[in-house]
C-alpha cells in the first residue's frame, strides 16, 4: 500500500525516471491557502546541489491538478506532480542481472514477479519523498503554531559532518547519520491509544522513508540504563510543563505539550563506487559490482526537511483525528 493516514491521507504515485511523481491528499480540510509557490522552500531543501549529494538535476516544480480553487483548498481531493527530466536510465540495466547488495533492486523483482520498474530504483528510490515534502507544506498548515525543525547532528559517526562527508568520496564510498528533530509549541493530547499513540503513527512514516533504520525519542535507548528516578519528568506548572524531557514530550503515547524530541538513524547510501563482491543471478556465479551512475554520497544531507514533512503530516492526521473525537479545543 502507497498511503498512510486516516483523515489527512497521504497517497505517493510515479518511478524515479517515469514521466512523472506525485501525491495526493485526501481529506484534507477545505479553506487552506495554497499557491504552487508555497511548496518551493520546502522543495528546494530536498535538492540536490550541496557537495556529497548527486549529480541528478530536477526543476521540482509543483503543478497542482486538483483539490485547489482561487488559491484555496476546495475540500476535494488535491492532487500535487512534478515531472522528470533529467533520467539517464542506461546507468541500471546490470542490476536486473547483479542486484545492488542493499537496495530493493531483488526484493522488488521478487515482490512484482520480475515486471517492477528498475530505472533509478523504480517506486522505491528517494525521488519518490518529493511527494511527502509537498503533502508536508501542506500539513504544516494544519499543524498551526507548532514549529517543527530537524537537523542533521552527524555524519559517518562524527560530529564534523562536512569532514567526514570528504572521507567518504575520497573513498568513493557512502556513509550514513543520524537527524534530530524537534517540535515546539506542541498541542497537548494528540495521539489515539493504542495502535495510533503519536510514537507508533510517527515511527509508521518516518520507516516509510528510504533508507531510515531507527528511531528513538526523548532518552530514547539510554533510558534502558537509567533509573527510573532518573527517567522520569517531574511537572513543574498547571500547564504541564516538565523540568526534564527524558519522554521527548510524549506520555502514555500522547503529546504533553512539552517540545517533542526524537532522533532516527539513516543508514549509508547503498549506491556506492567502491567495489562490491555480490552475485550474478544471470550467470550464476560470484562478481565483482561497481555501481555507476549518479548517487548521493550521504542521502542523510537531504533527509531533515523529509522528516518535518513526516512530523508534520502525522500531526495534521492526529489533529484532524482530534477534532472529530472531541470538537475544536
Amino acid at each position: 500500500m502507497n498511503s498512510f493516514g486516516v483523515v489527512f491521507r497521504v497517497a505517493l504515485f510515479g518511478e524515479s525516471h517515469g514521466p512523472a511523481i506525485g501525491v495526493i491528499i485526501d481529506g484534507c480540510p477545505p479553506g487552506l491557502p495554497v499557491e504552487a509557490e508555497d511548496f518551493m522552500t520546502d522543495l528546494r531543501r530536498r535538492q540536490s546541489g550541496s557537495v556529497g549529494t548527486t549529480k541528478r538535476k530536477e526543476p521540482d516544480l509543483p503543478e497542482i491538478l486538483s483539490g485547489v480553487f482561487n488559491g484555496v483548498t476546495t475540500g476535494a481531493p488535491v492532487t500535487i506532480v512534478t515531472r522528470n527530466s533529467d533520467k539517464i536510465s542506461s546507468d541500471y540495466d546490470e542490476f536486473k542481472s547483479i542486484p545492488r547488495p542493499g537496495h530493493a533492486d531483488f526484493v522488488s523483482s521478487v515482490k512484482h514477479s520480475g515486471f517492477a520498474d528498475m530505472r533509478g530504483s523504480g517506486h522505491f528510490s528517494g525521488r519518490i519523498t518529493w511527494g511527502l515534502v509537498a503533502a508536508g507544506v501542506i500539513a504544516k498548515k494544519i499543524a498551526g503554531s507548532a514549529d517543527i525543525n530537524a537537523n542533521l547532528i552527524s555524519a559517518g559517526g562524527s560530529e564534523d559532518i562536512e569532514k567526514a562527508i570528504k572521507e567518504a568520496m575520497d573513498l568513493n564510498d557512502s556513509i550514513g547519520g543520524i537527524i534530530e528533530c524537534r517540535v515546539r509549541n506542541t498541542p497537548q493530547a494528540l495521539g489515539e491509544p493504542f495502535f495510533y499513540s503519536f510514537e507508533s503513527a510517527l515511527s509508521h512514516i518516518i520507516f516509510s522513508i528510504p533508507a531510515v533504520k531507527g528511531i528513538e525519542f526523548g532518552s530514547g535507548f539510554r533510558a534502558a540504563s537509567m533509573k527510573g528516578s532518573e527517567n522520569n519528568d517531574p511537572f513543574i506548572d498547571n500547564s504541564g510543563k516538565t523540568s526534564s524531557n527524558n519522554a521527548g514530550g510524549i506520555n502514555g503515547g500522547i503529546t504533553n505539550g512539552n517540545e517533542i524530541v526524537f532522533r532516527i538513524v539513516v543508514k549509508p547510501t547503498s549506491s556506492t563506487g567502491t567495489d562490491q563482491t555480490t552475485f550474478n543471478f544471470k550467470e550464476g556465479r560470484m562478481t565483482t559490482l561497481q555501481v555507476k551512475g549518479r548517487h548521493d554520497t550521504c542521502i542523510a544531507l537531504r533527509m531533515p526537511v523529509i522528516v518535518e514533512a513526516a512530523t508534520a503530516i502525522t500531526m495534521a492526521d492526529l489533529i484532524l483525528i482530534d477534532r472529530g473525537i472531541h470538537g475544536e479545543r
